[in-house]
């Protein structure tokens, strides 16, 4: 960001560094920072791009303002949440390097970004492939699976503005000033609300954290997270209002149009996970960040870089949940042979020539227990054809006892290989009956809206028939009270009232008799 009258709340953590051919003025100094380029100015204070001059690196340096620093509560809380966010170093998230007090002013100094935010790249493109859409979401799923497991902190402000990318193509998820503690007391979050930071953005904020800032928890990130998606792929937002009010009362109502309806790009499956992420009561969301990576990363659409930075773009790699641990994903297109494809062959050529006899423990399609005599080589071909169980043991020779088959060097590619096969058909099964309960709730949901839908037309219908009926019923009665009211108001202004019609009771034929 480089626009100085940028009311962005101490979010600046990017520009472009000044041009060479610019003349030099006279720096200001702050502490170990030396002041390039004041960057922005909010409520908290003002932003500048530095030089830390002990590690010769460029920083954005947050100062807080004075009107801040006497707020009762707020600045142990920003200093905690800034030795908080020290601790959290994460490949997709913008790092915090330092934070002190320099001539009573309060300062933090972040990563320097040299690219732009998410929002600028959507002001010229519109909106993004599908595959670039989830690369960016999936890296800030995992900073904020991150900072969630491993901090028990929740950004509060996930938007496209906060969503940077280098000019190589890494996505940094930024600005943590509204980074909340999990669990925090309710008096943190009171001094958080009062400095006017603690709503974050209507637009992508949850309707749970716009009623009550202290209800947000980490599915309010992946809310915010699930509207930047749809926003991404549909170039629109799914809620809006000509005011905030307006805007809040369309998320209470938790009607939008499906992402799929105005890009028919969209998968139905991906627009399932949409729906997800945004349904408006936070029990039907994603309960964590692992649950969305694991969907998003099943439907095979991310790219390996980011196609609108061009020849620019790097294949980024991505930390994804594993189990307990953490594996690296690394794109390996235009890769002919892994090294582990490598390592498998060798083992294959060396099993060729071993002629020693093996013995094998394993059970056969009876179920039965067995020991069978074979090569090294045989035993691999077995392995690879699935014809042997996964608990099967062996030995070399008659001697030494039976070792399951993945203690052995001969074995051991094969076995892994075999196991994470299984795996993932364990994993395909289970997607299988994810994707089936996915699309019975949208059934389900579809359905109560189309009764909804009904009920509310009937009923509207309705309205329209008893309104009908009540102005028949008012001109009714003033049918019949009119020639009473005309009388009442006739005896009243001393007129007389009309006299009643002659009857000729002799028939209508005779004469009428004469009045007396």
């Amino acid at each position: 960001m480089s626009d100085e009258d940028d009311p962005d709340e101490l979010g600046a953590t990017m520009i472009n560094l000044p041009s060479a051919d610019a003349p030099k003025k006279e720096k200001r100094v702050f502490g170990d920072f030396e002041l390039d380029k004041k960057l922005g100015q909010g409520g908290m204070g003002e932003v500048f791009l530095a030089r830390q001059m002990s590690l010769d690196r460029h920083v954005a340096l947050k100062l807080l303002s004075k009107e801040m620093a006497k707020k009762k509560g707020f600045v142990e809380r920003f200093e905690r949440e800034a030795k908080s966010m020290g601790k959290f170093i994460h490949p997709n998230a913008v790092q915090v390097f330092a934070y002190g007090v320099t001539n009573n002013q309060h300062y933090l100094a972040i990563e320097f970004i040299d690219g732009q935010s998410m929002q600028k790249w959507m002001d010229q493109l519109g909106k993004l492939t599908l595959g670039d859409a989830i690369h960016v979401v999936l890296r800030c799923a995992d900073a904020l699976r991150v900072a969630h497991q491993d901090h028990n902190v929740i950004h509060r402000d996930i938007k496209p503005d906060n969503i940077l990318v280098t000019k190589k193509g890494v996505v940094k998820v930024a600005d943590f000033g509204l980074a909340k503690a999990i669990g925090a007391g309710d008096e943190d979050d009171m001094s958080l609300t009062q400095s006017g930071t603690g709503l974050g953005t209507p637009f992508y904020m949850s309707p749970e954290q716009a009623c009550d800032a202290k209800s947000a928890d980490k599915r309010t990130d992946i809310y915010a997270l699930g509207i930047t998606l749809y926003y991404f792929v549909t170039g629109k937002l799914p809620f809006g209002g000509g005011t905030i009010v307006k805007l809040l009362m369309a998320k209470e109502t938790g009607k939008y149009d499906n992402a799929r309806k105005l890009n028919r790009e969209v998968p139905e499956k991906l627009d399932m996970v949409i729906d997800k992420m945004i349904q408006k009561d936070k029990q039907h969301r994603y309960a964590s960040c692992d649950e969305l990576i694991h969907d998003l990363d099943a439907l095979g659409l991310e790219n390996a870089s980011l196609s609108f930075l061009g020849g620019d773009a790097t294949t980024a790699r991505r930390t994804v949940a594993a189990g307990a641990g953490q594996q690296t994903k690394v794109n390996m297109t235009g890769v002919a042979m892994t090294s582990a494809d490598i390592a498998l062959q060798k083992t294959e050529q060396s099993a060729a020539k071993d002629t020693a006899i093996w013995y094998v423990k394993h059970t056969n399609q009876k179920g039965q227990t067995v020991v069978t005599k074979m090569q090294a080589a045989q035993i691999q071909q077995m392995v690879k054809a699935e014809l042997l169980d996964l608990k099967a043991t062996a030995k070399r020779g008659e001697k030494g006892e039976f070792l399951p088959l993945a203690q052995y060097d001969e074995f051991q590619s094969f076995m892994k290989k075999r196991i994470a096969k299984q795996s993932a058909q364990a994993r395909g099964a289970n997607m299988k009956e994810m994707y089936a309960k996915i699309e019975k709730e949208q059934k389900r949901r579809k359905i109560f809206r189309w009764i909804r839908g009904k009920v509310e037309g009937t009923l509207g219908g309705i309205g329209f028939i008893l309104y009908l009926a009540a102005i028949a019923a008012v001109l009714y009665g003033i049918y019949w009270i009119w020639p009473y009211a005309r009388d009442f108001a006739a005896s009243k202004i001393g007129l007389d009232a009309p006299k009643p019609p002659v009857v000729n009771e002799a028939g209508p034929n005779e004469a009428a008799p004469k009045s007396p």
